[in-house]
């Protein structure tokens, strides 16, 4: 009985329902108001990742406070970022540890039994380049021989976009972090269609890039020498306020660059001609910046690499057959699952069918906070990876909930200015469930043909839960000691 001596099932009932949303429209239905709330368990429910985070909660206070000074730091670093383009130089003299038969490549660590088509053709397409080859037959034969060493471009302070594949010859763009010292390096970007990067290696292929390293290249660096270094962080600020987001729309950003080194070009020694084929190449390619928001991005998170009781994610990466995470309080172990497939439009002629699982190292963007978390700045990014442009704006503000700060030079107008959201915290990515959200291009599945299309993907939640499960047991004992 209620407290006026009614029954209380006698009473209009209103209900507050926080189960599934059919148990409010079966109340509905009955007459009853009912409000459905939007609410999910904590980890999606999952026992394991719900066990580690009790863990973590009863940590005593001492250590959850070193885990939020940890964290603090960590995101200072990554705000106080400023990525200067230093010079373009070849693979073999920049890249540390880098030789004439290793070959760099994106994503956690994979071997050639294992890597992707595109991956395999890209591999491919570098030996033929680097003339350690004189066919695809005898590339592969070379590449699964033994004779040629396979490694991250992160374990080199390096990133490639998605297939990653950098050899020794190849032109890499040098990006230093003038708040904290950190370099870091990425190939020049080739355009899109069939392209190595997207697994290619047909004779155009090959012939392009020994144009870039021929003649790009050099002088790119005639123009840099001239011009001093670049400012990687104040281009990617004026982009995004003219609708880039650093990852997949990058035309605001590549004519930035135009812009700066065009009259130092033009001022040169240079022949007319070669000037003008390199400026027609590089107004031709839209993504021409994309391999320089990801160094800048890289530069900026190198300084996170080791930061003892610090949450925050350090590298997102795959390499089309793992999608890899760190995070900085473990320094540079690899927390990975097998990579997803992307949701995306095809071009003509190409279906999901003919798509590899998602790859490449430019989701670094969204690890430093543009890319994906940006898309707000970038309405018309959905042309091109599917969805509406309220989408845009519905992506980046979920970011929010799983980072730790916001970029106070980095802002987007459609939310009033607000600094784009920075610092994956992996602890709030397994409470809440919401996921990294990354755009990308969309690579066919086998090697030798390249781009099929772009999209939207959600990396798989089973890194970041391993990644927070390993955290809590590193750092348990020591905590509870406090």
């Amino acid at each position: 009985m209620s407290t006026t001596g009614r029954p209380l099932l006698q009473r209009e009932l209103q209900v507050i329902n926080i189960g599934l949303e059919s148990f409010g429209r079966e109340l509905t239905d009955a007459g009853a108001t009912a409000v459905t709330v939007d609410w999910t368990p904590p980890a999606g429910g999952d026992p394991e990742a719900i066990r580690q985070l009790q863990r973590l909660a009863a940590w005593p206070d001492a250590a959850r406070s070193r885990v939020a000074e940890a964290n603090a730091e960590a995101v200072r670093r990554l705000l106080a970022a400023r990525p200067m383009v230093q010079a373009v130089r070849p693979a073999l003299e920049a890249i540390p540890k880098m030789h004439r038969k290793l070959v760099l490549h994106a994503g956690p660590p994979v071997s050639w039994e294992r890597m992707c088509g595109p991956m395999r053709g890209a591999v491919i397409g570098g030996l033929i380049y680097e003339g350690l080859a004189g066919s695809p037959d005898e590339a592969t034969r070379l590449a699964a021989s033994g004779e040629i060493e396979f490694s991250p471009c992160h374990h080199h302070d390096a990133v490639g976009p998605m297939a990653g594949v950098t050899t020794a010859s190849m032109p890499v763009w040098e990006v230093r972090n003038e708040a904290l010292g950190a370099t870091a390096y990425c190939t020049l970007n080739e355009g899109l269609g069939k392209v190595l990067r997207y697994g290619a290696y047909a004779p155009e292929v090959i012939e392009r890039l020994r144009w870039m390293r021929d003649h790009l290249a050099p002088a790119l660096q005639v123009a840099l020498a001239a011009h001093g270094p670049l400012d990687l962080r104040s281009i990617i600020a004026q982009a995004l306020q003219m609708g880039d987001e650093g990852h997949n729309r990058n035309r605001a950003g590549t004519s930035l660059v135009i812009r700066e080194l065009a009259p130092f070009l033009v001022e040169s020694d240079l022949p007319r001609a070669e000037v003008a084929r390199v400026l027609r190449f590089i107004s031709g390619n839209d993504h021409f910046f994309l391999n320089l928001t990801m160094p800048a991005a890289k530069a900026a998170l190198m300084p996170l690499a080791s930061i003892p009781w610090s949450t925050v994610v350090s590298v997102m990466a795959r390499n089309g057959t793992d999608f890899g995470v760190r995070i900085a309080g473990l320094g540079e172990r690899w927390f990975v699952a097998p990579s997803p497939r992307v949701e995306g439009l095809y071009l003509p002629g190409f279906s999901a069918a003919d798509a590899a699982p998602d790859i490449g190292d430019s989701v670094i963007t969204e690890t430093s906070g543009i890319g994906g978390f940006a898309m707000a700045a970038a309405p018309a990014i959905v042309q091109f990876v599917g969805g509406r442009a309220t989408d845009a704006l519905r992506f980046t503000s979920r970011m929010y909930a799983i980072t730790l700060g916001e970029s106070p030079v980095y802002k987007i107008p459609a939310l009033d200015f607000r600094g784009t959201p920075t610092g994956i915290d992996v602890v709030k990515v397994v409470e809440s469930g919401v996921l990294p959200a990354v755009n990308t291009g969309i690579a066919h599945r086998e090697p030798g043909v390249g781009m099929v299309g772009a999209g939207l993907v959600k990396p798989p939640v089973e890194c970041f839960r391993a990644a927070l499960a390993a955290f809590v047991q590193q750092y348990d004992a020591e905590a509870r000691a406090m």
